[in-house]
């Protein structure tokens, strides 16, 4: 958030004064918790109305009819705990945590999982060869707790500098790392247990070409290349059932039009790719055209219109007039509105999350709850926090599943109804997609 406001010169600071504020996050007005680092922006300042615009947390529209999202606020596309104060605060300069420090230790280091930095540490390591596993259960270490998801370095097998290297990893990405001198926690599992799970380094194919939309693609190759700094190889979709896809342990669908699934041999290639071990991530349209294949276990939630069949009487709503096509339009269209969606951080989709994500939904689209998988992410009849969403559309978005896993033989299907990585703003979907490469199926 300090980059953003950089970047759009915005000024900002610190402040210790306790407060009472606009919980983003509850809706609520509440007492801020003491939290020990903290980032304050003034309205007070000459970029006030531009801070106004960004952290609203309610979109003021003046109109409807509007060519893009409606809603942005910072700290819902951040993930971030955030206050909106009516008091004017006293505001000292900024100033950065201290740097992460070096831990040296015979046995092994622990790296929190709280942060899309975090999620960097794991592919510089795994690109330096260093083996490295994560928790699937939280626990106690020398007093402290520690999260699922949570990255376990050990020297044990290792490559010979695991302790330099990761202190230098931990160090370009800001996380504070841990020292650990025993397998033996004081609550939760021990090292030696299946809930330490390793994690290997996966090959990682990206479907692009005519059906696939460039934008989505671009979105996701950046993020390998330009956030994780991982490998990924682009693949056309077209060319699918000349593909040997083995090669590769994960492929990503972004959002697209995949005419070629409607083909067997494409379909059938597809499903032994999974049954066999191999990893999809399909996101928008890219999951939506999975869910027309039986083995995918998806299934789009229908449209409760009313059976115009059993009516004798003519129904008038039918008829509409053309000068009013536009506003009628509206009514069933949703350009870009955030929900609270509902997260099962148990799994490992989530880790990293509190139980819950703000998504930025731009279409209907909603999946039956996954009869045998993980349901991750869903959201139920109070979900809506901000933007437009039409008022026929508004009540049918509810009761639905928006993140899923499920298991297919050896393999996994991850699914985003949403764009966890629209326009590389959407900063709260990033560590997602990391954990949905990384840690899903290992």
């Amino acid at each position: 958030i300090a980059d953003l406001l950089d970047a759009n010169k915005i000024e900002y600071g610190n402040t210790t004064k306790l407060f009472k504020g606009y919980n983003y996050f509850t809706g609520k007005e509440e007492n801020a918790s003491d939290d020990t680092y903290q980032l304050a922006v003034s309205a007070y300042q000459p970029k006030g109305k531009l801070v106004k615009v960004l952290f609203e947390p309610k979109s003021s529209l003046s109109d409807s009819a509007t060519y893009d999202i409606t809603a942005w606020s910072v700290p819902y596309a951040y993930g971030v705990k955030a206050y909106g104060v009516k008091e004017k605060l006293e505001i000292s300069p900024y100033t950065l945590k201290p740097p992460p420090a070096n831990v040296q230790s015979g046995y092994g280091l622990l790296i929190p999982y709280t942060s899309l930095n975090a999620a960097k540490v794991l592919c510089c390591l795994l690109q330096q060869n260093v083996k490295l596993r994560f928790s699937q259960s939280p626990f106690i270490y020398n007093h402290k707790n520690y999260e699922r998801g949570t990255l376990i370095v050990l020297k044990g097998n290792n490559v010979a500098n695991w302790n330099e290297i990761t202190n230098k990893v931990c160090a370009m990405f800001n996380v504070q790392a841990d020292g650990v001198e025993s397998g033996f926690m004081e609550k939760g599992p021990d090292f030696g247990s299946d809930a330490m799970k390793f994690i290997h380094s996966p090959k990682v194919a990206l479907l692009t070409g005519r059906e696939v939309s460039s934008e989505a693609a671009g979105e996701v190759w950046n993020f390998f290349d330009q956030s994780l700094n991982y490998p990924i190889t682009q693949l056309n979709a077209n060319d699918l059932e000349y593909l040997k896809l083995d090669n590769y342990n994960v492929l990503i669908m972004p959002d697209g039009y995949y005419s070629s699934i409607s083909n067997k041999a494409v379909s059938d290639k597809l499903e032994s790719y999974v049954k066999n071990g191999g990893k999809i991530i399909a996101m928008e349209n890219g999951a939506a055209s999975l869910s027309v294949l039986g083995w995918s276990g998806l299934k789009l939630k229908a449209d409760k219109d009313d059976d115009d069949t059993t009516k004798s009487e003519p129904d008038y709503s039918l008829l509409k007039k053309y000068g009013e096509s536009t506003r009628n339009y509206l009514t069933t269209f949703i350009p870009g509105a955030i929900y609270k969606t509902e997260l099962d951080n148990t799994y490992p989709l989530a880790y990293g999350y509190p139980d819950f994500y703000y998504t930025l939904r731009q279409d209907k689209r909603l999946y039956e709850f996954l009869k045998s998988g993980w349901n991750v992410g869903i959201i139920k009849n109070t979900n809506y926090i901000s933007g437009f969403v039409g008022s026929k559309l508004k009540p049918a978005l509810k009761d639905g599943l928006l993140i899923g896993e499920k298991d297919y033989g050896r393999g996994n299907i991850v699914i985003f109804a949403d764009n966890p990585l629209f326009r590389l703003f959407w900063q709260n979907g990033k560590l997602m997609f990391a954990n949905a490469v990384f840690l899903v199926g290992q």
